[in-house]
């Protein structure tokens, strides 16, 4: 990373937000927000990053998977370059899909996602699977399918639960970029990019030598928080 301020590339400005958990009325008022804010940089490359969980714990984890269909076509915000993130709990849903997860993801949140489209929760797992992928619809599973996860932008690395310290950015195992807590929360060490990340909520937004932390738990708090990277600065909004 540069031992200097990291700075994102020339002309371009980076929109990240945090873990949204359902919560599409937040999304919204944020993504409101934005389009206001990216009027100031008309000339600007845009980029937004949507920093993974998407779904559970909040009530509307479907109109959620939806917006960011909005978003991956254009319908809003439509000079931006956008992309998504994998966070843990779709990889915990996904895993429920392959049949790999008889049960745990609904304990993990997935009980609210599945209320959101239209599902009894308290049904057979099995039987519930099969309702599921009947019910999600085909631009919901492109969504899912495609998630990344982790892009480098400049001197900043995105992920959604962070890195392992001391392993080189292209040689993240996947699992610690979803999962990942205490060892990188913990750790002093610079890595090879400023980390931004999610996963692990505080009441505000963390900004420490090596990382940023954007997940201020907006399912529970109504906070959704974006972090805004211009050059070397740094800033932000929330509802």
């Amino acid at each position: 990373m540069n031992e200097q301020s990291p700075k994102t590339p020339k002309n371009t400005r980076i929109y990240a937000i945090g873990d949204v958990h359902g919560r599409l009325d937040l999304l919204d008022q944020l993504l409101g927000q934005i389009d206001i804010d990216a009027k100031t940089g008309p000339n600007l490359n845009k980029i937004l990053v949507m920093m993974g969980d998407y779904i559970d714990r909040g009530p509307d984890s479907q109109g959620v998977i939806s917006r960011l269909d909005d978003l991956k076509n254009a319908r809003i915000l439509d000079d931006f370059t956008v992309h998504f993130l994998k966070g843990n709990h779709e990889d915990s849903m996904m895993s429920f899909l392959a049949n790999q997860d008889k049960a745990s993801w609904l304990a993990f949140g997935g009980v609210q996602t599945v209320l959101s489209y239209g599902l009894n929760p308290k049904q057979n797992p099995d039987t519930l699977r099969a309702l599921f992928l009947k019910a999600l619809p085909k631009t919901h599973r492109e969504i899912l399918r495609t998630l990344k996860f982790c892009i480098s932008i400049g001197d900043y690395g995105f992920a959604h639960a962070g890195v392992r310290p001391g392993v080189a950015w292209n040689n993240q195992d996947p699992n610690d970029l979803l999962w990942i807590r205490a060892e990188f929360l913990k750790s002093k060490d610079r890595h090879d990019r400023m980390i931004v990340h999610g996963h692990s909520p505080s009441q505000d937004p963390i900004v420490l030598p090596n990382r940023i932390g954007i997940d201020t738990e907006a399912w529970s708090s109504n906070t959704l928080t974006c972090l805004i990277l211009e050059d070397d600065q740094r800033r932000f909004l929330s509802t």
